[in-house]
């Protein structure tokens, strides 16, 4: 515990020193290109602040496998405009006399940095990808596509070989029907509606009306088969 303890100290007290002389370095830079006072202050803030969410950015486009294109851009602008302070203020360059194409830059960064937090601000938020899960009891079951057809030469789709169907079953015994009861004398205007349905199909058929039809069609019990019959 102690030994992470002290690495993760380390690295804070590293990151924090190299910050600070980031900082410094761009906040000398702005001054020197004539933006005084407060706006010298805030030029490391823009840069460090874009170097920061530009990274952010392309490392979760790049954790869901999107492209990052967009992001590296600006990554690498940001970057640029900090390693170039740094350079800057090496004693390469006198901050007395600063090249105008200097200043234009430095005047202009505001712009730049505003449009390239704009484009990283609407970006989409790459969704995680479905991956292999961790687990098989984890993942769902889920049903496999069929096997694609085969192709011929000639590039057309072959229809894949049709499957045996399978024996048939045997036919489960059908109990049968009970026998009709007595004949029970029906309501006249039932009579005469089943022998209307019976004129029908004698004269659709040519054959004598079946009395089981005709006691179907009026909606009747098959026990009632033998009634319908005595009044045909």
């Amino acid at each position: 515990m102690r030994a992470h303890l002290a690495r993760v100290d380390a690295v804070v007290v590293q990151a924090v020193i190299a910050g600070a002389l980031s900082f410094s370095h761009l906040h000398d830079l702005a001054a020197a290109a004539g933006q005084g006072g407060w706006k010298a202050w805030a030029y490391p803030v823009s840069v460090d602040l874009l170097l920061v969410a530009s990274w952010r950015r392309m490392r979760q486009l790049q954790r869901t496998g999107q492209a990052a294109g967009s992001p590296r851009l600006w990554f690498l602008v940001a970057l640029a405009a900090s390693l170039g302070a740094n350079v800057a203020t090496a004693g390469l360059l006198d901050l007395d006399h600063v090249p105008a194409l200097l200043r234009v830059v430095v005047a202009g960064w505001p712009a730049i940095a505003f449009f390239g937090g704009t484009l990283l601000a609407h970006t989409p938020h790459g969704q995680e990808s479905p991956g292999l899960p961790d687990s098989p009891m984890a993942a769902p079951h889920e049903e496999q596509d069929p096997a694609p057809a085969a192709i011929d030469v000639q590039g057309s789709e072959e229809l894949p070989a049709p499957t045996p169907d399978p024996a048939p079953a045997e036919p489960e015994a059908v109990p049968a029907p009970p026998p009709p009861g007595p004949a029970v004398a029906l309501p006249p205007a039932l009579i005469q509606r089943a022998r209307a349905l019976a004129d029908e199909q004698r004269s659709t058929t040519g054959r004598p009306a079946d009395p089981d039809a005709v006691r179907a069609r009026l909606g009747l019990p098959p026990s009632m088969t033998a009634s319908v019959a005595a009044h045909l």
